[in-house]
């Protein structure tokens, strides 16, 4: 059975009232789920607030799922549409203190193996770290879009549609945000 054909029959059952379909259909999906919030909003609190609105939408909303796009494409929709009204709401309140304390172990959940060596995960755990900071000095629309593009595999017109702007805004958000990616990258380089 493909993954496509299995989410149906998990839908179809948690329609039904299946707790443990719906838990299923939730464990599938939700690191997937925080590890986009995490590259999007930066921080695992507030990835963790995004996937938990995520789920929330989903499980109200199960029922409005027609089937006419993949429930992968559904899901990641709702949270970037999520991650866009939390964006939004983070700039308002940008004059009060952001509270961090969570953020010390945020790439701990990166590792989706289990039993891996411990200098590997060490290894990943470094990498992960510093794709985050270099996201993370991108403008929120310009991280989306390499988001949606590199980690999601999203066509332009893909992301044009999802966020409602032209194809050719897609495509220069993405390669001004790779020209300032590579940029930082080469001074960073220079400098050590």
């Amino acid at each position: 059975m493909s993954l496509i054909d299995e989410d149906e029959a998990l839908i179809a059952a948690a329609l039904n009232g299946s707790a443990f379909a719906w838990e299923k259909l939730v464990k599938r999906y939700e690191s997937k789920i925080y590890n986009h919030g995490l590259r999007l909003m930066g921080n695992s609190s507030d990835a963790m607030d995004l996937m938990q609105e995520v789920f929330l939408g989903v499980y109200r909303n199960l029922h409005r799922f027609r089937g006419d796009a993949r429930f992968s494409s559904w899901i990641f929709r709702i949270a970037h549409n999520k991650a866009v009204d939390l964006n939004r709401k983070k700039r308002l309140l940008a004059g009060y203190p952001v509270d961090s304390d969570n953020e010390g172990d945020v790439f701990d959940s990166f590792a989706d193996e289990e039993g891996e060596e411990p200098e590997l995960e060490l290894l990943q755990s470094e990498q992960n770290r510093n794709i985050m900071a270099m996201l993370n000095i991108l403008p929120f629309e310009q991280r989306l879009i390499v988001e949606l593009k590199v980690f999601q595999s999203l066509t332009f017109e893909e992301i044009a549609e999802m966020q409602d702007i032209s194809e050719n805004t897609a495509k220069t958000r993405f390669y001004t945000a790779l020209r300032k990616l590579k940029s930082v990258t080469e001074e960073y380089h220079v400098l050590s």
